[in-house]
């Protein structure tokens, strides 16, 4: 991840944009848990969800460092 993105002049860094997509894709992942009854396995699903939101976003930035 080098340098910025250039949105109509507003350069952002990388990791804001892999941010935003990694809360999309925790959102879709926790709406499918929730819906196959994965919370009532979980103690503290608040913390749960971060966790889940810091892995995705981890496993985004790896991928997107590879490439």
């Amino acid at each position: 991840m080098i340098g910025e993105i250039d949105v109509q002049g507003l350069f952002l860094p990388p990791l804001l944009i892999l941010a935003v997509v990694a809360w999309i894709l925790s959102g879709l992942l926790r709406r499918g848990l929730r819906a196959a009854g994965f919370y009532g396995w979980v103690w503290h699903p608040p913390l749960f969800d971060l966790a889940l939101y810091v892995v995705v976003l981890s496993g985004l930035a790896a991928l997107s460092s590879t490439v």
